[in-house]
């Protein structure tokens, strides 16, 4: 009974000594296929799979310490062991680039990024972009109030003209003929009430006197007048008293009078240039003006008629 007992203890104790030794020699095993993957990932990628088992499997034998366990039974424990127990070995190479899907652990090989398929799974968070209504939201709000600035300050407001009237009159005659001449500066305000600059490209102005036409002017690309400004303009038109009218001649050199004043129409028609849009305002005033004298009108002073007729 002692010796049958004595035989099943060290039976029980040379199988505990040989499950022991199996476990050292997976590990053992399992750090030299790591050595080995690295030593190999230097080498050209030009080898076949025969050639890698090979070398993986021409590992030499372990000797177990007590001699209890075999090398036939260590190769029969590799064949057999868990192939997920042998860590991750990344090949790297000059032909091969990084996954980029594989979070830069993985590679493959350069040249065919636009042939190979990247699964990815269906809860990754990169399917699944966060605050999707508030970046739309904040889109769709930034849109709107940039599109309310360009309309307020792109929108065409009026441009407006102001006569301010009679700056100075030169007067000359010719006795012989029986003429006079009228050289009339007027003054003009023009206000720019846009966010932008805008031109002005011509400013067209005629005399009448007595319903009838003694004087036209045109004076083109004129000036420029920058956002919320006003600029005043003066403008020259020369007028001609003459046949019909020659009787003007004798109350224009009469003297016995010292003011000889007479009353003529000024129209004026300002064009102005924004954007390619062009925009016309017109002014109509009716003016007392000397013509027995040069004049000169200080600014203010000038007498401006807006409903009294020429005299007939």
């Amino acid at each position: 009974a002692l010796r049958r007992s004595a035989h099943v203890t060290g039976a029980g104790w040379r199988g505990k000594q040989a499950s022991h030794d199996q476990k050292r020699l997976l590990k053992t095993r399992t750090r030299k296929a790591a050595t080995m993957g690295k030593s190999f990932s230097h080498l050209p990628m030009h080898g076949t799979k025969d050639e890698c088992h090979d070398g993986l499997t021409s590992t030499p034998d372990i000797s177990d310490r007590n001699g209890l366990i075999h090398t036939d039974s260590h190769g029969e424990d590799g064949k057999h062991g868990d192939v997920s127990q042998f860590p991750y070995v990344e090949f790297t190479g000059r032909d091969s680039v990084t996954c980029p899907t594989c979070q830069g652990t993985g590679r493959i090989p350069r040249g065919q990024e636009n042939q190979l398929v990247a699964l990815i799974p269906y809860s990754d968070q990169r399917l699944r972009p966060r605050r999707t209504k508030l970046y739309v939201t904040a889109s769709v709000l930034v849109c709107l109030l940039l599109s309310g600035l360009a309309v307020f300050f792109l929108f065409p407001r009026s441009i407006d003209v102001s006569y301010v009237g009679v700056k100075s009159v030169y007067v000359t005659y010719d006795q012989a003929k029986r003429i006079v001449f009228l050289n009339v500066t007027n003054t003009l305000n023009i206000t720019n009430n846009n966010y932008y600059s805008v031109e002005v490209a011509n400013i067209s102005a005629q005399v009448q006197f007595s319903k009838t036409v003694i004087g036209k002017s045109r004076m083109n690309n004129i000036t420029s007048i920058g956002p919320l400004d006003m600029k005043q303009i003066d403008y020259m038109v020369p007028t001609v008293i003459a046949d019909e009218m020659s009787y003007m001649y004798d109350y224009c050199t009469l003297q016995t009078i010292k003011v000889h004043s007479i009353v003529v129409m000024m129209q004026v028609t300002v064009t102005t240039a924004y954007f390619g849009h062009t925009e016309q305002v017109s002014q109509e005033r009716y003016q007392y003006v000397d013509c027995g004298r040069n004049t000169t009108y200080l600014p203010g002073h000038s007498e401006v008629l807006n409903v009294l007729p020429p005299p007939a």
